[in-house]
């Protein structure tokens, strides 16, 4: 159905929001190197609006004009463009693409499975998702939908590519085991229980939005880290390998996250109306009390196992389970 156009106050306020995008994404149009694959400076400032709207104003509708200035800048602008290009089917800036990362990703998925064979078809299942094969696959019409288009910026282009292809690897794994978990079971004759109701949550809703808007901020990077540790219970030395990180690194990463999420909340109770002392008595609530789907916000894509008692994978499990 369509939507019906809009008139009066609403569309001046939104046709201003837009001109106020296109005054802050002129400076950094040439900075960006838009122009080398044929974006044009409105597209430009198209896909500033679409990150600013989603990824800063929900969480921060009063922010100045300065800040908003100061959230683009912030950007990797010229990897936001490069991803947005490819996307978009830009011959020339897959061939920098390719250029720049195509050996980085073989080393990234080696590094992962520890195998050449696995590694091959981790590193063209993730090309063919970014090239958008699959989605035409899947498609009614055909179309391609590029996973680029959800690379917003907010951190390095080879940061995300690494944390979207370790959550590729996680999900090939997940899916490998429910196949032959249900076969086994199966076979053995067992029946499946029936599920248990969810107890109705007691948790303050103010607590629940706050969150909600402090995970939404995080870096698809961060969000990955936090996941793969609190809701898989994987090991610091997993997560490492994983992201190609040293295992002290993910450990500070973690603290760093903790206290600045803790901050984030405090702050979204306090604007809510609460208390120092309330808003910290809130923080108390069991998780688990929450209705907030924390995997959804955290992982996209994820079909895996619940809070808290997900079972740790050891690495020689992973690797053995990529590897068919």
């Amino acid at each position: 159905m369509t939507k019906p156009a809009q008139s009066g106050p609403a569309r001046t306020r939104e046709a201003t929001a837009e001109d106020a995008t296109a005054a802050l994404a002129a400076p950094l149009y040439e900075r960006s190197g838009a122009a080398a694959y044929g974006v044009t400076s409105d597209r430009f400032a198209a896909i500033l609006d679409e990150i600013l709207r989603k990824h800063y104003l929900q969480t921060s509708p009063y922010a100045s004009l300065e800040q908003q200035s100061d959230f683009c800048a912030s950007l990797r602008l010229e990897e936001l463009v490069l991803a947005r290009a490819c996307a978009a089917g830009d011959e020339r800036a897959w061939q920098d693409f390719i250029s720049r990362y195509r050996q980085k990703l073989r080393n990234m998925a080696l590094h992962i499975t520890r195998e050449s064979s696995s590694a091959a078809e981790l590193a063209d299942s993730l090309f063919a998702d970014l090239y958008g094969v699959n989605s035409a696959a899947n498609a009614r019409d055909g179309s391609r939908k590029s996973k680029l288009l959800s690379y917003t910026g907010r951190g390095s282009l080879e940061g995300w590519l690494r944390t979207v292809m370790a959550q590729e690897f996680i999900n090939r794994y997940r899916k490998q085991k429910r196949a032959v978990s249900l076969e086994e079971q199966t076979e053995e004759g067992r029946q499946f229980a029936a599920p248990v109701p969810e107890p109705v949550s007691t948790a303050d809703p103010r607590l629940e939005a706050a969150t909600d808007e402090a995970l939404a901020e995080l870096s698809s990077e961060d969000r990955f880290t936090l996941a793969s540790y609190f809701l898989d219970g994987r090991t610091l030395a997993e997560i490492a390998r994983l992201l190609g990180l040293h295992e002290s690194s993910v450990s500070r990463r973690l603290d760093r996250l903790a206290t600045g999420l803790r901050k984030r909340i405090l702050a979204g109770l306090r604007i809510q109306g609460m208390s120092h002392a309330q808003a910290t008595e809130a923080l108390e609530t069991d998780v688990r009390d929450l209705q907030l789907n924390l995997r959804s916000r955290l992982v996209q894509d994820s079909g895996a196992s619940t809070f808290p008692g997900s079972r740790k994978v050891r690495p020689q499990d992973a690797a053995e389970g990529s590897s068919d």
